[in-house]
């Protein structure tokens, strides 16, 4: 037989979190008002077990605040602002996927060997897409970088707006100055372009090769990005299987 009310230190025990905690959560609008006792006790239904079960199984699928958002709109009856919440989510799993993608793609372009060392490349496959081997051991200016990687100035300055480049400037004259840093950032967008990803797409590779410091760091770090993105894939099924839980209960 089912039970017909719940303490909320029923409630905490099932995930070890503490009692207030769970009280918080009612505070925050994650899990519906509980009735009180003539005592002034909260009593909690078998409502609150699945809502609870639902939220805790949505933060590590799509982080605290939407989780938040999700779960006081059910409450709120709004099931569409819920679903939309989930669908955001799902689409910037994408975009990560995608993003981790392209850095895969790109890294593996940049590392591999120049094509005169690779002697059984058959001569009729496209061009190769290998940047120089060497960094200018000088700043270029935005003439000798365009030329370099084979775009114009305009590309430059765009990709700079895109907040894909990020050159100084000169103290005397403050003209753009691109470090070898720079000259890997550009070679690395080009690439990516010319396989048509989009600029704040490109933006972003970018900024997980700084943050790694080069490519070869990075290289060493995609395997376990590609595993935390499996595993939040994997804890949004769950965390959909709870809220369907919730949203379609047995008969209490």
């Amino acid at each position: 037989m089912r039970r017909s009310s719940y303490r909320p230190t029923d409630l905490a025990r099932e995930h070890g979190i503490s009692t207030q905690t769970v009280r918080n959560y009612e505070r925050d609008g994650v899990l519906p008002p509980a009735r009180r006792t003539p005592s002034g006790y909260r009593a909690y239904t078998a409502v609150h077990v699945r809502a609870l079960r639902a939220y805790l199984a949505l933060i590590p699928a799509h982080g605290y605040a939407t989780s938040g958002e999700i779960m006081r709109a059910v409450n709120a009856g709004d099931l569409d602002t819920a679903l939309r919440a989930i669908d955001r989510s799902h689409a910037q799993l994408l975009r990560d996927r995608e993003t981790l993608d392209a850095v895969e793609v790109a890294v593996g372009l940049l590392t591999r060997p120049p094509a005169a060392s690779r002697p059984d490349r058959p001569p009729t496959a496209r061009p190769d897409l290998s940047p120089p081997g060497r960094r200018p051991e000088r700043p270029l200016a935005i003439g000798g970088l365009a030329r370099r990687v084979g775009v114009t100035p305009a590309a430059l300055r765009k990709w700079e707006r895109a907040g894909i480049l990020a050159p100084s400037r000169g103290q005397a004259t403050g003209y753009r100055l691109y470090s070898a840093d720079d000259v890997r950032d550009a070679e690395l967008a080009h690439l990516l372009r010319r396989g048509g990803y989009r600029l704040d797409h490109i933006a972003t590779v970018v900024r997980q090769v700084r943050d790694a410091a080069g490519t070869e760091p990075l290289a060493e770090s995609l395997e376990n990005w590609r595993r935390r993105l499996t595993d939040r894939g994997r804890a949004m099924l769950t965390a959909a299987a709870r809220l369907a839980e919730h949203l379609s209960p047995p008969d209490d």
